[in-house]
């Protein structure tokens, strides 16, 4: 399979400082976007906290005799189980270590990761940093956002499009790393298709520029660092409300 990606965080418009975090673990195949919270520079130790600790985490589970730190789950693969158990060890780390100082208080970071490995994408995810796949022309949203509002509209199905637009806290996290001392990770996986496309992304893309503004900038064998760029663009151009991450790549298979 050839690979090409590219990435590019900005700070945004509104922002004084970037809380957002990406990295490449490239002998894994393995993608990371993490936005940080919390504020007073506590976000950018929480999203880079969490790279570095899965990094670390991946180099040393390559070797199988290692022991882990928690359990394997039986109902997911072994690949499975190291995103899960990673990102699990990430939020112990972030949790206890804003227990322990108090001007890291109230810090944490959301995480989407994304893994390419015999032929298949695997994406796990917590909070609302978000992946999207585009195939056939099409963009589709893999991962579905932990906030209010995604558990209200799970709850009132026939929620309508004005009702989601003025809902009163749509950007409201139910969940991410460092909030408890426990995390549910979402994981999921689809085969490659020839040409797919494969978005990470932070909030400051997704809720800034609507999906079909993104597909627009998103095309196969196009320039992917013009690419990101434009997403960038597009998302300080409505605004730049929040920090913009946006790491995309493209799979082909001959």
């Amino acid at each position: 399979m050839r690979i090409r990606y590219a990435a590019k965080t900005d700070q945004g418009l509104k922002r004084n400082h970037n809380e957002d975090y990406f990295c490449l673990i490239e002998e894994e195949q393995l993608f990371l976007v993490a936005d940080g919270m919390g504020g007073h520079a506590c976000g950018e130790v929480a999203s880079q906290m969490a790279a570095d600790v899965i990094r670390e985490f991946f180099a040393r589970t390559r070797d199988e005799d290692v022991t882990w730190p928690y359990k394997m789950d039986h109902t997911l693969s072994v690949l499975e189980n190291r995103l899960n158990v990673g990102i699990r060890l990430a939020n112990k780390k972030i949790h206890e270590s804003a227990a322990k100082d108090v001007r890291l208080n109230g810090m944490g970071t959301t995480v989407v990761i994304g893994q390419i490995a015999d032929d298949r994408f695997y994406v796990a995810h917590v909070g609302d940093s978000r992946c999207y796949r585009v195939r056939g022309g099409q963009i589709k949203q893999i991962t579905r956002d932990h906030s209010l509002l995604e558990d209200y509209k799970e709850a009132r199905p026939g929620m309508s499009d004005e009702e989601q637009r003025k809902f009163p806290h749509k950007n409201v996290i139910t969940r991410a790393l460092g909030m408890r001392d426990t995390v549910q990770v979402d994981i999921s996986s689809e085969e490659i298709q020839d040409g797919d496309i494969y978005l990470l992304c932070s909030d400051g893309l997704s809720g800034m520029v609507p999906d079909p503004a993104v597909l627009e900038h998103l095309k196969l064998g196009g320039d992917l660092d013009a690419a990101v760029g434009e997403l960038v663009a597009a998302a300080n151009a409505a605004g730049g409300a929040d920090n913009i991450t946006v790491l995309v790549l493209e799979c082909r298979l001959n």
